[in-house]
């Protein structure tokens, strides 16, 4: 991440690079023509260039002069899933040992059922 945070330009082909320059605000050229992060090119932050060499310069010489940019980062990506995930964890358990969705599974005190009853 620190090489990135510094980085003028990002050429990369992973989904996850290309996430992590949107939120960073580094200018990205994704090395596909396609991308399971369309949210990235919405913001403008990434640009889909194939594997053509010089689709790649050119686009990265245009993501260069946009440089870095203010956009806004998409709903949700403000480093706090982990918790959302906890809460949602904690209220389906509750939920679940309340309206008896869970079977006991004989798990020591605390753990959590593999799968809801239904799915079983």
């Amino acid at each position: 991440l620190r090489l990135l945070e510094d980085a003028e330009l990002v050429l990369t082909d992973s989904g996850g690079i290309q996430e992590e320059a949107t939120v960073l605000r580094v200018p990205c050229v994704t090395l596909r023509t396609t991308t399971e992060r369309p949210v990235t090119l919405e913001v403008g932050m990434n640009v889909l260039a194939g594997s053509d060499p010089e689709n790649i310069v050119r686009l990265g010489k245009i993501m260069l002069k946009r440089g870095r940019q203010q956009v806004a980062i998409p709903p949700l990506w403000d480093g706090q899933a982990s918790g959302r995930i906890v809460d949602v964890l904690l209220r389906e358990l509750k939920n679940g040992r309340q309206s008896g969705r869970w079977r006991d599974r004989g798990l020591p005190a605390g753990k959590v059922p593999c799968r809801p009853e239904s799915q079983t």
